[in-house]
Formats: C-alpha cells, structure tokens, sequence
C-alpha cells in the first residue's frame, strides 16, 4: 500500500539548504530512491515542507537512513517526525 509522507522543517532551513541537500542525493548512484514515486517541495506558513508518495513505508524507512545522516550534515532540522497517512487513490494525468 503507498504512503504520504509529510515532513516539516524547522524555520531556519534555507531554500539553499534544501537545493544543497538535493544536488548531493542526486549525485548518488540511488536517485531517485527505490520506492519514491513523487517528492514535492515548497513553502507554507513560513515553514518549508516535503511531500513524498512512497511504494512502502520500508522503502521511505531504508532510503531515511541515507537521508537524515545528509540533513544534518548541512544543517536541516525537523521541526517534528514525518506524518505518515496510508493513501486510498492516486489518479495521475
């Protein structure tokens, strides 16, 4: 069953942060990560916010422990754990 994952930084992320931290994951071999079918970023209410449609949540845990080593190598915090939602339908154009 696929997931939604939200994630939620914590104000001081920078939008370089968040290019930097995508430029060195696209540099890997894995990219985009097994199981990953759409990553969204953008801005809301002052904070930056991550959207991702996963395969499994086994497949969002292995790729977080690529992940989270890189984030705080450059400084990105959570502002709180990941809201992990089952999804019901995905209709694509």
């Amino acid at each position: 069953m696929s997931i939604l994952a939200r994630f939620t930084a914590t104000p001081s992320m920078t939008t370089e942060q968040y290019d930097e931290s995508v430029r060195r994951l696209a540099s890997g071999a894995d990219w985009p990560p097994d199981g990953m079918e759409y990553h969204v970023a953008f801005t809301s209410g002052g904070n930056f916010r991550v959207s991702e449609i996963w395969d499994s949540r086994e497949q969002l845990e292995t790729f977080g422990q690529r992940l989270m080593p890189l984030l705080a190598e450059i400084g990105i915090e959570l502002a709180g754990e990941p809201e992990i939602i089952e999804v019901h339908n995905i209709i694509k154009r």
